[in-house]
Protein backbone atom coordinates (compact mmCIF):
# COMPACT_ATOMS: atom_id res chain seq x y z
CA UNK A 1 0.00 0.00 0.00
CA UNK A 2 1.17 3.62 -1.00
CA UNK A 3 3.63 4.82 1.52
CA UNK A 4 1.63 7.79 2.69
CA UNK A 5 -1.66 5.61 3.66
CA UNK A 6 0.34 3.30 5.54
CA UNK A 7 1.89 6.62 7.31
CA UNK A 8 -1.44 7.80 8.29
CA UNK A 9 -3.15 4.27 9.59
CA UNK A 10 -0.19 3.88 11.62
CA UNK A 11 -0.92 7.31 13.54
CA UNK A 12 -4.14 6.97 14.06
CA UNK A 13 -4.01 5.81 18.00
CA UNK A 14 -7.03 5.12 20.98
CA UNK A 15 -8.85 7.92 21.66
CA UNK A 16 -8.37 9.17 25.70
CA UNK A 17 -10.88 7.33 27.53
CA UNK A 18 -9.15 8.53 31.08
CA UNK A 19 -9.70 11.76 29.94
CA UNK A 20 -13.45 11.07 29.22
CA UNK A 21 -13.83 9.98 32.77
CA UNK A 22 -12.93 13.26 34.08
CA UNK A 23 -14.78 14.85 31.40
CA UNK A 24 -18.05 12.74 32.62
CA UNK A 25 -17.25 13.65 36.59
CA UNK A 26 -17.44 17.36 35.05
CA UNK A 27 -20.85 16.77 33.49
CA UNK A 28 -22.17 15.45 36.58
CA UNK A 29 -21.62 18.34 38.17
CA UNK A 30 -22.90 21.15 36.70
CA UNK A 31 -26.76 22.76 37.43
CA UNK A 32 -28.89 20.03 36.21
CA UNK A 33 -29.79 16.63 37.00
CA UNK A 34 -27.90 13.88 35.85
CA UNK A 35 -27.97 12.91 32.57
CA UNK A 36 -30.41 15.35 31.59
CA UNK A 37 -28.96 16.32 28.85
CA UNK A 38 -28.43 12.86 27.06
CA UNK A 39 -26.53 12.78 23.91
CA UNK A 40 -25.07 16.12 24.24
CA UNK A 41 -23.26 15.06 26.95
CA UNK A 42 -22.24 11.84 25.37
CA UNK A 43 -20.90 14.08 22.40
CA UNK A 44 -19.03 16.15 24.97
CA UNK A 45 -17.42 13.57 26.65
CA UNK A 46 -16.90 12.14 23.25
CA UNK A 47 -15.00 15.35 21.91
CA UNK A 48 -12.79 15.23 24.66
CA UNK A 49 -11.81 11.69 24.39
CA UNK A 50 -10.84 12.52 20.77
CA UNK A 51 -8.96 15.62 21.34
CA UNK A 52 -7.33 14.87 24.18
CA UNK A 53 -8.48 17.94 25.53
CA UNK A 54 -10.08 18.96 29.11
CA UNK A 55 -12.02 21.94 27.55
CA UNK A 56 -11.69 21.60 23.70
CA UNK A 57 -13.38 24.55 21.75
CA UNK A 58 -14.76 24.15 18.33
CA UNK A 59 -13.93 27.48 16.39
CA UNK A 60 -12.26 26.32 13.42
CA UNK A 61 -14.85 23.71 11.82
CA UNK A 62 -14.36 23.22 8.05
CA UNK A 63 -16.71 21.09 5.41
CA UNK A 64 -15.22 19.03 2.72
CA UNK A 65 -17.23 19.09 -0.21
CA UNK A 66 -15.31 16.48 -2.94
CA UNK A 67 -17.13 16.02 -6.42
CA UNK A 68 -16.51 13.49 -9.11
CA UNK A 69 -18.25 11.69 -11.64
CA UNK A 70 -19.10 7.89 -12.31
CA UNK A 71 -19.14 6.06 -15.21
CA UNK A 72 -21.87 3.81 -14.17
CA UNK A 73 -24.26 6.90 -14.92
CA UNK A 74 -23.80 5.44 -18.63
CA UNK A 75 -26.49 2.48 -17.43
CA UNK A 76 -29.21 4.70 -16.72
CA UNK A 77 -28.87 4.40 -12.91
CA UNK A 78 -29.32 8.48 -12.06
CA UNK A 79 -32.36 10.25 -12.65
CA UNK A 80 -30.16 13.29 -13.62
CA UNK A 81 -27.74 13.53 -16.53
CA UNK A 82 -24.10 13.63 -15.15
CA UNK A 83 -23.87 17.43 -16.26
CA UNK A 84 -25.71 18.60 -12.99
CA UNK A 85 -22.11 17.28 -11.00
CA UNK A 86 -20.26 20.37 -12.70
CA UNK A 87 -23.04 22.50 -12.44
CA UNK A 88 -23.64 22.00 -8.39
CA UNK A 89 -19.75 22.51 -8.47
CA UNK A 90 -20.81 26.03 -9.66
CA UNK A 91 -23.54 26.74 -7.38
CA UNK A 92 -21.30 25.33 -4.27
CA UNK A 93 -18.89 28.38 -5.59
CA UNK A 94 -21.73 30.81 -6.08
CA UNK A 95 -22.75 30.03 -2.51
CA UNK A 96 -26.42 29.09 -3.30
CA UNK A 97 -26.29 25.45 -2.46
CA UNK A 98 -27.86 23.79 0.58
CA UNK A 99 -24.61 22.80 1.98
CA UNK A 100 -23.49 26.94 2.00
CA UNK A 101 -26.77 27.68 3.78
CA UNK A 102 -26.57 25.58 6.70
CA UNK A 103 -22.28 25.64 6.65
CA UNK A 104 -22.84 29.49 6.91
CA UNK A 105 -25.35 28.67 9.51
CA UNK A 106 -22.90 26.98 11.65
CA UNK A 107 -19.87 29.37 11.05
CA UNK A 108 -18.19 26.40 9.12
CA UNK A 109 -16.51 27.14 6.29
CA UNK A 110 -16.38 24.60 2.80
CA UNK A 111 -13.70 23.65 0.98
CA UNK A 112 -15.01 22.69 -2.68
CA UNK A 113 -12.71 20.09 -4.51
CA UNK A 114 -12.90 18.70 -8.24
CA UNK A 115 -10.93 14.66 -7.11
CA UNK A 116 -12.96 13.66 -10.67
CA UNK A 117 -15.42 15.67 -12.38
CA UNK A 118 -15.71 15.01 -16.05
CA UNK A 119 -15.27 18.92 -16.93
CA UNK A 120 -12.68 21.49 -17.17
CA UNK A 121 -13.55 24.26 -14.85
CA UNK A 122 -12.21 28.00 -14.88
CA UNK A 123 -9.99 29.15 -12.24
CA UNK A 124 -12.01 30.25 -9.41
CA UNK A 125 -10.26 31.11 -5.52
CA UNK A 126 -12.42 28.70 -3.43
CA UNK A 127 -11.91 25.58 -6.16
CA UNK A 128 -9.29 23.56 -5.27
CA UNK A 129 -8.31 21.40 -8.32
CA UNK A 130 -7.14 17.49 -7.53
CA UNK A 131 -8.64 15.66 -10.12
CA UNK A 132 -7.36 12.39 -10.57
CA UNK A 133 -9.09 11.72 -13.80
CA UNK A 134 -12.33 12.83 -15.50
CA UNK A 135 -14.58 10.20 -13.56
CA UNK A 136 -14.07 6.72 -12.95
CA UNK A 137 -15.08 4.04 -15.80
CA UNK A 138 -18.07 2.29 -15.97
CA UNK A 139 -17.76 -0.31 -12.80
CA UNK A 140 -20.86 -2.69 -14.79
CA UNK A 141 -18.02 -3.21 -17.54
CA UNK A 142 -14.99 -3.58 -15.64
CA UNK A 143 -12.96 -1.56 -12.84
CA UNK A 144 -14.33 1.80 -11.75
CA UNK A 145 -10.55 2.91 -11.81
CA UNK A 146 -6.72 1.61 -11.67
CA UNK A 147 -5.56 0.73 -8.18
CA UNK A 148 -3.05 3.03 -8.56
CA UNK A 149 -5.79 5.81 -9.16
CA UNK A 150 -7.66 4.67 -6.04
CA UNK A 151 -4.81 5.10 -3.66
CA UNK A 152 -3.75 8.31 -5.33
CA UNK A 153 -7.84 9.68 -4.22
CA UNK A 154 -6.85 8.61 -0.87
CA UNK A 155 -3.71 10.08 -0.62
CA UNK A 156 -5.53 13.21 -2.27
CA UNK A 157 -7.88 13.14 0.78
CA UNK A 158 -5.24 12.94 3.18
CA UNK A 159 -3.37 16.42 1.28
CA UNK A 160 -6.52 18.41 1.48
CA UNK A 161 -6.61 17.98 5.44
CA UNK A 162 -2.96 18.15 5.74
CA UNK A 163 -3.54 21.74 3.35
CA UNK A 164 -6.33 22.96 5.33
CA UNK A 165 -4.93 22.07 8.97
CA UNK A 166 -1.96 24.06 9.10
CA UNK A 167 -4.81 26.78 8.96
CA UNK A 168 -6.60 25.04 11.98
CA UNK A 169 -9.50 22.40 12.09
CA UNK A 170 -11.07 21.61 15.00
CA UNK A 171 -14.10 19.71 13.92
CA UNK A 172 -13.83 18.45 10.20
CA UNK A 173 -17.30 17.19 8.46
CA UNK A 174 -17.46 15.69 5.15
CA UNK A 175 -19.63 15.99 1.90
CA UNK A 176 -19.79 15.35 -1.73
CA UNK A 177 -21.36 15.86 -5.15
CA UNK A 178 -21.28 13.37 -7.82
CA UNK A 179 -24.46 11.51 -10.07
CA UNK A 180 -24.33 7.87 -9.89
CA UNK A 181 -22.31 8.09 -6.99
CA UNK A 182 -25.01 6.49 -4.59
CA UNK A 183 -25.21 3.32 -6.83
CA UNK A 184 -20.97 3.36 -6.17
CA UNK A 185 -21.73 3.66 -2.17
CA UNK A 186 -24.33 0.76 -2.70
CA UNK A 187 -21.93 -1.51 -3.90
CA UNK A 188 -19.41 -0.68 -1.81
CA UNK A 189 -21.57 -0.68 1.56
CA UNK A 190 -22.80 -4.48 -0.12
CA UNK A 191 -19.26 -5.76 -0.68
CA UNK A 192 -17.76 -4.72 3.17
CA UNK A 193 -20.82 -5.72 5.03
CA UNK A 194 -21.95 -8.60 2.67
CA UNK A 195 -25.23 -7.88 2.23
CA UNK A 196 -27.38 -8.45 -0.94
CA UNK A 197 -27.58 -5.38 -3.05
CA UNK A 198 -31.35 -4.79 -2.88
CA UNK A 199 -30.42 -4.55 1.08
CA UNK A 200 -28.38 -1.67 0.49
CA UNK A 201 -29.73 0.51 -2.36
CA UNK A 202 -32.31 2.75 -2.31
CA UNK A 203 -33.69 5.38 -4.79
CA UNK A 204 -30.93 8.15 -4.91
CA UNK A 205 -31.68 11.39 -6.39
CA UNK A 206 -35.21 10.47 -7.62
CA UNK A 207 -35.61 7.23 -9.24
CA UNK A 208 -38.83 5.22 -9.50
CA UNK A 209 -39.38 1.67 -8.68
CA UNK A 210 -38.60 0.12 -11.99
CA UNK A 211 -35.62 2.66 -12.16
CA UNK A 212 -34.53 1.14 -8.50
CA UNK A 213 -34.91 -2.32 -10.01
CA UNK A 214 -32.60 -1.45 -12.87
CA UNK A 215 -30.25 -0.19 -9.99
CA UNK A 216 -30.24 -3.14 -7.92
CA UNK A 217 -29.25 -5.28 -11.40
CA UNK A 218 -26.76 -3.04 -12.19
CA UNK A 219 -24.64 -3.35 -8.66
CA UNK A 220 -25.02 -6.94 -8.72
CA UNK A 221 -23.60 -7.42 -12.28
CA UNK A 222 -20.53 -4.79 -11.14
CA UNK A 223 -20.03 -6.41 -7.94
CA UNK A 224 -19.92 -9.92 -10.03
CA UNK A 225 -17.99 -8.77 -13.27
CA UNK A 226 -15.04 -6.99 -10.42
CA UNK A 227 -15.40 -9.08 -7.57
CA UNK A 228 -14.22 -7.07 -4.96
CA UNK A 229 -11.97 -8.13 -2.23
CA UNK A 230 -13.82 -7.38 0.76
CA UNK A 231 -10.63 -8.02 2.66
CA UNK A 232 -8.96 -5.35 0.86
CA UNK A 233 -10.91 -1.96 0.91
CA UNK A 234 -8.20 -0.26 -1.49
CA UNK A 235 -9.69 -3.08 -3.90
CA UNK A 236 -13.07 -2.49 -3.31
CA UNK A 237 -12.74 1.73 -4.02
CA UNK A 238 -10.61 0.92 -6.88
CA UNK A 239 -13.57 -1.52 -8.31
CA UNK A 240 -16.51 0.27 -7.54
CA UNK A 241 -15.90 3.35 -5.78
CA UNK A 242 -15.76 7.09 -6.91
CA UNK A 243 -12.77 9.41 -6.45
CA UNK A 244 -15.04 11.32 -4.23
CA UNK A 245 -15.23 8.29 -1.69
CA UNK A 246 -11.78 7.67 -2.09
CA UNK A 247 -10.97 11.25 -1.39
CA UNK A 248 -13.54 11.30 1.70
CA UNK A 249 -12.12 8.17 3.23
CA UNK A 250 -8.63 9.80 3.30
CA UNK A 251 -9.95 12.81 4.99
CA UNK A 252 -11.51 10.66 7.14
CA UNK A 253 -8.58 8.82 8.09
CA UNK A 254 -6.07 12.25 8.16
CA UNK A 255 -8.61 14.14 10.83
CA UNK A 256 -7.89 10.83 13.24
CA UNK A 257 -4.34 10.74 12.72
CA UNK A 258 -4.45 14.24 13.71
CA UNK A 259 -6.95 13.76 16.34
CA UNK A 260 -9.85 15.75 15.04
CA UNK A 261 -13.70 14.85 15.38
CA UNK A 262 -14.97 13.88 11.80
CA UNK A 263 -18.89 14.67 11.37
CA UNK A 264 -19.73 11.71 8.86
CA UNK A 265 -22.99 13.16 6.29
CA UNK A 266 -25.32 10.80 4.87
CA UNK A 267 -24.67 7.71 3.17
CA UNK A 268 -22.12 8.48 0.61
CA UNK A 269 -20.06 9.64 3.12
CA UNK A 270 -20.85 6.59 5.44
CA UNK A 271 -19.21 4.35 2.08
CA UNK A 272 -16.56 6.48 2.92
CA UNK A 273 -16.22 5.83 6.82
CA UNK A 274 -16.85 2.16 5.70
CA UNK A 275 -13.92 2.08 3.90
CA UNK A 276 -11.82 3.81 6.41
CA UNK A 277 -13.53 1.25 9.47
CA UNK A 278 -11.81 -1.91 7.06
CA UNK A 279 -8.57 -0.21 6.44
CA UNK A 280 -8.09 0.79 10.28
CA UNK A 281 -10.73 0.17 13.17
CA UNK A 282 -9.44 2.40 15.40
CA UNK A 283 -11.22 5.44 13.37
CA UNK A 284 -14.45 4.63 14.45
CA UNK A 285 -14.05 6.24 17.61
CA UNK A 286 -13.24 9.40 16.11
CA UNK A 287 -16.19 9.43 13.73
CA UNK A 288 -19.56 11.46 14.82
CA UNK A 289 -22.06 10.39 12.93
CA UNK A 290 -25.01 13.11 11.77
CA UNK A 291 -27.65 11.51 10.71
CA UNK A 292 -29.73 8.63 9.95
CA UNK A 293 -30.20 8.91 5.44
CA UNK A 294 -33.45 7.98 4.24
CA UNK A 295 -31.29 5.94 1.65
CA UNK A 296 -31.82 1.70 3.63
CA UNK A 297 -27.95 1.43 3.08
CA UNK A 298 -26.84 4.06 5.43
CA UNK A 299 -28.59 2.32 7.95
CA UNK A 300 -26.66 -0.65 7.39
CA UNK A 301 -23.32 1.21 7.28
CA UNK A 302 -24.13 2.22 10.97
CA UNK A 303 -25.02 -0.79 12.08
CA UNK A 304 -22.04 -1.82 10.88
CA UNK A 305 -19.86 0.84 12.30
CA UNK A 306 -21.81 0.66 15.75
CA UNK A 307 -22.40 4.35 15.12
CA UNK A 308 -25.61 5.69 16.87
CA UNK A 309 -27.04 9.24 14.52
CA UNK A 310 -27.29 12.68 16.35
CA UNK A 311 -31.15 12.62 14.27
CA UNK A 312 -33.05 11.94 11.33
CA UNK A 313 -34.59 14.38 9.81
CA UNK A 314 -35.06 12.16 6.37
CA UNK A 315 -32.04 13.79 4.74
CA UNK A 316 -30.78 12.58 1.50
CA UNK A 317 -29.11 15.24 0.14
CA UNK A 318 -25.55 15.06 0.95
CA UNK A 319 -22.98 17.78 -0.01
CA UNK A 320 -22.23 17.95 3.92
CA UNK A 321 -25.56 19.23 4.62
CA UNK A 322 -26.25 16.63 7.61
CA UNK A 323 -22.50 17.16 8.68
CA UNK A 324 -23.48 20.81 9.08
CA UNK A 325 -25.99 20.56 11.20
CA UNK A 326 -24.14 17.71 13.22
CA UNK A 327 -21.25 20.15 13.73
CA UNK A 328 -23.56 22.46 15.22
CA UNK A 329 -25.02 20.04 17.64
CA UNK A 330 -21.32 18.77 18.81
CA UNK A 331 -20.48 23.07 19.12
CA UNK A 332 -23.67 23.13 21.70
CA UNK A 333 -22.28 19.92 23.24
CA UNK A 334 -18.71 21.64 23.91
CA UNK A 335 -20.48 24.59 25.29
CA UNK A 336 -22.43 22.58 27.78
CA UNK A 337 -19.22 21.14 29.25
CA UNK A 338 -17.12 24.72 29.05
CA UNK A 339 -19.64 27.00 29.50
CA UNK A 340 -22.48 26.01 32.21
CA UNK A 341 -21.97 26.32 35.95
CA UNK A 342 -21.03 23.94 38.61
CA UNK A 343 -23.50 22.86 41.64
CA UNK A 344 -20.54 24.24 43.84
CA UNK A 345 -19.74 27.32 42.01
CA UNK A 346 -23.53 28.50 41.49
CA UNK A 347 -23.75 27.74 44.90
CA UNK A 348 -26.92 25.55 44.08
CA UNK A 349 -28.08 22.41 46.03
CA UNK A 350 -27.46 19.31 44.95
CA UNK A 351 -29.63 16.35 45.00
CA UNK A 352 -29.97 14.18 48.36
Amino acid sequence: MNNKINETLKAITQIDYKLMDAAQARLDSLTKPLGSLGRLEELAKLIVGITGKENPQLKNKVIFTLAADHGVTAEGISAYPKEVTAQMVYNFLSKGAGINVLADHVGARVIVVDIGVAAEFKPHPKLLIRKINYGTKNMAKGPAMERGEAEKAVCAGIELFAGEFKHGIAIAGTGEMGIGNTTSASAITACLTKRPPEEVTGKGAGLDAAGLKHKIAVIRDSLFANKPDPDDPIDVLSKVGGFEIAGLTGIILAAAAKKVPVVIDGFISGAAALAAFHLEPKVRDYMIAAHQSVESGHQVILGHLGLKPLFNLDLRLGEGTGAALGIGLADAAVKVLTQMATFKSANVSEAE
